[in-house]
């Protein structure tokens, strides 16, 4: 008896859509944040008559033949790509990407991290720098003395001066796209690695070859809805469930066997 088998790897399935939802759903509001959506593929397939063989009783062609599924897989957890709501902040580093794109960070490993989260921080040498510390590429320094900064949508940084009329351009934001953005390598703390599914990445100015903008004193929101999420988790919830009842079925099943003399 297969069903054991085959529950089984459906039960599993479940868990791990119920994963997938509970992660969702805790990074409601994470800044910039994307969901993730479990894909599932059927496993082989017992041919037990191939469909379109000939019978050895009359000659005749089977129209659908005898094919008993062994199961699910998991195919796939990809990325649902969608621009979230732009929330004003009013802060003088936070900045949102409206349209395409990712910051460029700087990691302590010399690898190029991408991000959506624009809640950036000014170091203690005056860096422009993630909420995690890394450089914000190309490595822009406030002035000291500085009062106050205007990112423009073009990706200009502009200092303010108490002692100047105008202000002075100390440096301009590039950010990047990528052929393939659901192929990026998560890493965490709201980071992307490059990776052979995501080609290589495009680096520009904001507003330039498909590239967005930027809307300084904004933080774009978690594109998590979270009654989708929760009419997931029930529909994962009851095919946990379903699962659980065929293997309890199969087990009675088997019991029934063994009881025959």
């Amino acid at each position: 008896m297969k069903a054991l088998q085959i529950a089984a790897t459906g039960m599993s399935a479940q868990q791990m859509k119920v994963d997938v939802v509970s992660n969702n759903l805790a990074n409601m509001s994470t800044t910039g944040y994307n969901p993730r959506r479990a894909d599932f593929a059927d496993l082989t397939y017992q041919q037990m008559a191939r469909p379109g063989s000939v019978t050895a009783a009359d000659g005749s062609m089977l129209p659908t033949g005898i094919q008993i599924g062994l199961g699910v897989r998991p195919a796939a957890v990809s990325v649902v790509i969608g621009q979230g709501t732009l929330d004003a902040t009013g802060g003088d580093l936070d900045v949102a990407i409206d349209g395409n794109g990712y910051i460029e960070v700087q990691m302590p490993t010399g690898q190029t991290g991408y991000t959506r989260d624009g809640a950036l921080k000014r170091s203690a040498e005056g860096l422009i720098v993630t909420s995690d510390g890394y450089p914000v590429a190309p490595g822009i320094t406030i002035p000291s003395d500085a009062r106050g900064l205007t990112i423009s949508p073009s990706g200009e940084v502009w200092a303010d001066f108490a002692d100047r009329v105008d202000p002075e351009l100390i440096g301009q934001l590039t950010i990047s796209s990528f052929p393939n953005d659901k192929g990026l390598e998560a890493i965490g703390s709201n980071l992307f690695l490059e990776s052979p599914a995501s080609g290589a990445a495009f680096s520009g100015a904001p507003g330039q070859e498909g590239l967005g903008t930027l809307r300084h004193g904004y933080l774009e929101g978690s594109t998590v809805d979270a009654v989708r999420e929760v009419t997931e988790l029930i529909k994962a919830q009851r095919g946990y469930e379903l699962n659980a009842k065929v293997i309890t079925a199969a087990d009675q099943m088997l019991a029934a066997t063994t009881q025959v003399r």
